[in-house]
């Protein structure tokens, strides 16, 4: 789909409208003629505490009461003033600053000097509110706020005086009405998900809310059939908006139970199908692959929520509504990206990886997509989303969709994708003791007129996957002879892995740190070994390599290519002799 053709235009008018028609109920939902649809008696008292799966680190809190605060890797050091006067070094610091998650490492701590500063800093803030930036009362920095505090209840209301437990309870009764105002003028996706949480969380730990929390109840539930598939992948198709999700919803499942109530069925039904998923994208050292705007997995927390899976059933090899394949065998991960964009909606932190996969062998990556860095750093988030920044193929350098990048939509609304693949078909079967999936899409048709259809093919020992990239008409039809269409087919590797050019350039010689060794190897006239990069966005960036295969469409319309092992690693070895002796005891 052309930006600018008709259908192109009208998902930009509409996505257009939708924010305009969201800022206008905003200003008016957040007035003072429409604060009287909510007003009330202040609740008594707090009846639970929602628990809080977020991992918390103690040290944090000798930080905290130094003055040192850190969000997303940048610090602020505070001394002789309100850490809520300081000018943020950005506005993701001030995001976090004011949703308050960092309360958890307080908890952590266990002082009694850790709870004095919270309640402190509550005062602070409550002190401050008038004079706070903006985005406090954004409307999911107010949900993780109010998230935050009501599960830090414990930490801060102990031993406190009833003067601090009557503000506080002004407080968060103040921003909860705040909250149910202007529910739906934040964004679409996990902000607005997270808004709804926080009203069925606040509803269930405050006294008298029963009419509150049925409407809460609701609410939540038409967002979660609105944003969870059937598959249990969430609609931006991102996977770790699987994992922010579940940490909510999972707490305040217990929180009816704690209550003498039951959840929805639906949001029951939610949980139980997003389980699967995150199994589905963990890859072999535990952390989630990266598609469409993932950035690095906390492992420790991923296991955190891992851990209240009851079930543990089967990890799908297919998630059709989601847009993704999964193949396992013999300790080697493949997971392919085989969909279409997100809604435009949806799609703020997308990227053109359609065809691309990732790969791990045992316990390590192998080849990787390069992640996402800082929220920050504008100009490689943006290289992040390129298609050249997965591990597939790009046509003339470019993208298999398309940005408001640079433009002054994508500058008020964000760089949404505005066009890509319309149709991604996929093919899995068996054959010759391999998996083997036939992916064909249709991103490069209005500008190129050309279709990319990729073969992928795992062995069922795991140790061999065969590729055939294959570039066709839109008829289906082998590409002609004229024109100069260049592509690149690239994989990304991951830093650990040390590779070669070997055999007079014709293959590359991959090594994993515990000495296991691949080679890849392609039928391609021209093969090339170049710098790559892996981002973080919660630590420093890091030099890697890629292997790209380079060609002109109309001169090889099809390349194969290979992956084998050649070479077990040394770990592997000692372990093969013990594992051999023990089937011969038995």
């Amino acid at each position: 789909m052309a930006i600018g053709s008709p259908s192109g235009r009208g998902r930009q008018l509409r996505f257009a409208l939708g924010a305009v028609r969201r800022a206008v109920a905003h200003r008016y939902h957040a007035s003072l003629l429409y604060r009287w649809r909510y007003i009330g008696r202040i609740p008594e008292r707090l009846l639970i505490a929602p628990i809080d799966l977020r991992t918390a680190d103690p040290t944090v809190a000798l930080d905290i009461y130094a003055g040192r605060w850190v969000f997303n890797c940048d610090g602020l050091d505070i001394d002789g003033f309100s850490v809520f006067d300081a000018q943020p070094p950005n506005q993701e610091w001030s995001r976090s600053l004011h949703a308050f998650g960092w309360l958890r490492h307080l908890r952590a701590s266990e002082t009694t000097l850790s709870r004095s500063n919270a309640r402190s800093l509550i005062d602070e803030w409550i002190r401050f509110g008038a004079r706070h930036d903006k985005v406090a009362w954004d409307p999911e920095i107010v949900a993780r706020r109010i998230i935050a505090w009501l599960s830090q209840t414990p930490l801060v209301l102990e031993g406190c005086d009833y003067a601090f437990y009557r503000r506080f309870m002004r407080s968060i009764t103040r921003q909860v009405r705040h909250l149910r105002r202007v529910a739906y003028d934040g964004p679409p996706g996990i902000p607005r998900l997270r808004v709804m949480i926080a009203l069925a969380a606040a509803a269930l730990a405050m006294s008298d809310q029963r009419r509150f929390l049925k409407q809460a109840a609701r609410r939540l539930d038409l967002e979660l059939i609105n944003q969870i598939l059937p598959d249990g992948g969430h609609v931006s198709r991102n996977p770790a908006a699987v994992l922010d999700a579940l940490i909510e919803l999972l707490p305040l499942r217990q929180s009816f139970a704690a209550r003498g109530g039951q959840p929805s069925r639906v949001l029951v039904s939610a949980i139980d199908r997003m389980m699967p998923m995150l199994r589905f994208f963990r890859q072999g050292d535990g952390s989630l692959a990266h598609f469409n705007g993932i950035g690095d997995t906390a492992t420790d927390q991923l296991a955190t929520v891992l851990a209240y899976d009851d079930v543990r059933g089967v990890v799908p090899n297919n998630a059709p509504h989601s847009g993704y394949q999964r193949i396992e065998a013999g300790g080697t991960i493949l997971i392919v990206d085989g969909g279409r964009p997100p809604p435009i909606e949806f799609s703020l932190a997308a990227h053109a990886g359609c065809q691309s996969f990732e790969m791990s062998v045992g316990h390590r990556r192998l080849i990787v997509n390069c992640g996402v860095p800082s929220p920050d750093n504008t100009s490689l988030r943006r290289l992040a989303r390129t298609t050249a920044a997965h591990s597939t193929v790009t046509l003339n350098d470019s993208s298999s969709c398309r940005f408001l990048t640079r433009s002054r939509i994508g500058d008020w609304l964000g760089e949404a994708v505005v066009a890509g693949p319309g149709h991604v078909d996929v093919e899995r079967r068996t054959a010759s003791g391999s998996t083997v999936l036939i992916l064909r899409q249709d991103g490069y048709v209005d500008r190129f007129r050309i279709v990319h259809e990729r073969l992928l093919g795992l062995s069922d020992t795991g140790d061999r996957l065969e590729g055939v990239d294959t570039f066709l008409t839109p008829a289906g039809r082998p590409v002609g002879r004229s024109g100069k269409d260049a592509y690149a087919i690239r994989f990304h590797l991951h830093p650990d892995v040390h590779a070669s050019l070997v055999e007079n350039g014709r293959a590359v010689h991959l090594e994993l740190p515990d000495g296991e060794c691949w080679t890849f190897e392609t039928d391609a006239l021209e093969l090339a070994l170049e710098e790559s990069i892996m981002m973080s966005d919660t630590r420093s960036n890091r030099r890697t390599d890629q292997v790209v295969v380079y060609g002109r469409v109309q001169q090889n319309p099809s390349v194969a290519w290979y992956l084998h092992r050649t070479a077990l690693g040394a770990r592997r070895q000692r372990a093969a002799p013990a594992a051999d002796e023990t089937a011969a005891d038995g």
